[in-house]
């Protein structure tokens, strides 16, 4: 699933240039995905859309921390939840794109969610959005993991 995200971020350039999705499903088994893997990216893609084009006035506003209950914890991993805090610090990402975020990796139902698949979910919901993370933030999503040192929050 994450190959066709990942596809679907570097050959469309916004959501909106993507054909409908009868006809992407085409173009994507074309390209060579398998038939499962293709309906599993469009439905979560289609799920991420939903949840990024609504409002949620209380999040939008939010000042305070997050707690992650233990479901949310194991699922995620401490990686994950520090790449979060990390984005979120960095202004990258909003209270309400925070809780978008977990919510979609949780509904992978992986755990612990490795910090690409993190990444790829992050770029996708941006590129839903319509949004570009500056190029020092983009090194940072599609680096590879094994040259990273864990982030450490002070």
């Amino acid at each position: 699933m994450f190959d066709v995200l990942v596809y679907l971020y570097e050959t469309y350039y916004r959501p909106d240039a993507c054909p409908e999705p009868a006809a992407l499903a085409k173009k994507l088994s074309a390209v060579g995905f398998d038939d499962v893997e293709i309906s599993e990216a469009l439905v979560w893609l289609t799920d991420l859309t939903a949840m990024a084009g609504v409002e949620h006035s209380l999040t939008a506003a939010s000042t305070g921390t997050r707690f992650y209950v233990e479901e949310e914890t194991d699922a995620l991993g401490a990686a994950a939840i520090g790449f979060i805090q990390f984005l979120e610090s960095a202004k990258v990402l909003s209270p309400l794109q925070r809780e978008i975020v977990i919510e979609r990796a949780l509904a992978l139902d992986e755990a612990p969610v490795s910090l690409g698949k993190l990444k790829v979910i992050v770029l996708m919901l941006l590129w839903s959005q319509g949004k570009e993370p500056d190029a020092l933030m983009f090194d940072d999503l599609f680096g590879s993991d094994e040259d990273q040192a864990p982030r450490l929050l002070h």
